[in-house]
């Protein structure tokens, strides 16, 4: 059985049989490896510490028929505050969900591998929510299924100013172009969508938002993918829960 070495972040985690765990690695060079990790539920495993959610490793395995085998690890960042913290965790597994609906397996993204690092290491310093849609929307652009926020989706007149909005038609639409169905779409939401684009959290800047822009944008979002991926992001559900508590974030 061939071996191979790499960095990778863990997106899922499944308990499987007594003492194993199936394992969903995202690999910088190698794009997304479903593992299976034999043992690691076990007290003295040596994989015991590394098979965890948001577990960035390095990381041996070795190839097989269905799944490929876990067979070392070495921590190279827990993100332990993600497990610790119910508003990060949540957000956190929405933005693995969303690797794993927008890339396919072993096909390398290194710009999302990039950005979803930056991204655990923002959500225990900011607020998630933010963090969350941010990458969220960075991850459409990487990926090729961007939305048009800068020109007419119909005649690419640019857009200055309030516009309308076509989920069917992908992009803003000009006064000119406005079909039945769009929607009035604000410049101010749109300036909101576009400083989360080019959000660099590495360096983020200071910027206010109203709640009113603010879950425009994420309804928006959702609403896309929804459509994008054909099937709701399970993560949501447990964003749901945690919105019905006392000074809860949205999504």
């Amino acid at each position: 059985m061939a071996q191979y070495k790499t960095d990778a972040i863990i997106l899922s985690v499944h308990n499987w049989g007594e003492a194993d765990k199936m394992v969903t690695l995202f690999s910088r060079n190698l794009g997304i490896i479903k593992a299976a990790a034999y043992g690691c539920r076990r007290p003295r495993s040596p994989l015991a510490g590394g098979m965890q959610m948001f577990s960035y490793l390095d990381v041996q395995l070795g190839e097989g028929q269905r799944l490929d085998i876990v067979r070392q690890c070495e921590m190279k960042l827990s993100f332990k505050a993600l497990r610790e913290d119910l508003d990060a965790m949540a957000y956190a597994t929405f933005v693995a969900e969303l690797v794993l609906g927008l890339c396919p397996e072993r096909h390398p993204e290194p710009q999302i591998f990039d950005k979803l690092l930056q991204a655990y290491a923002a959500f225990s310093k900011h607020n998630p929510r933010i963090v969350a849609l941010a990458v969220a929307y960075q991850f459409l652009d990487y990926t090729g299924y961007q939305l048009n926020f800068d020109t007419c989706v119909v005649c690419s007149t640019p857009i200055k100013g309030d516009a309308f909005f076509s989920l069917e038609q992908r992009g803003v639409l000009c006064s000119d172009c406005k079909s039945p169905g769009s929607d009035a779409f604000s410049d101010k939401l749109r300036m909101f969508i576009y400083q989360l684009r080019e959000l660099d959290w590495l360096k983020p800047p200071v910027f206010s938002v109203s709640g009113g822009d603010l879950v425009l944008a994420e309804t928006l979002l959702l609403l896309y993918l929804q459509n994008l991926l054909e099937k709701p992001l399970k993560s949501l559900a447990f964003i749901h829960q945690l919105s019905m508590l006392p000074g809860a974030k949205k999504m």
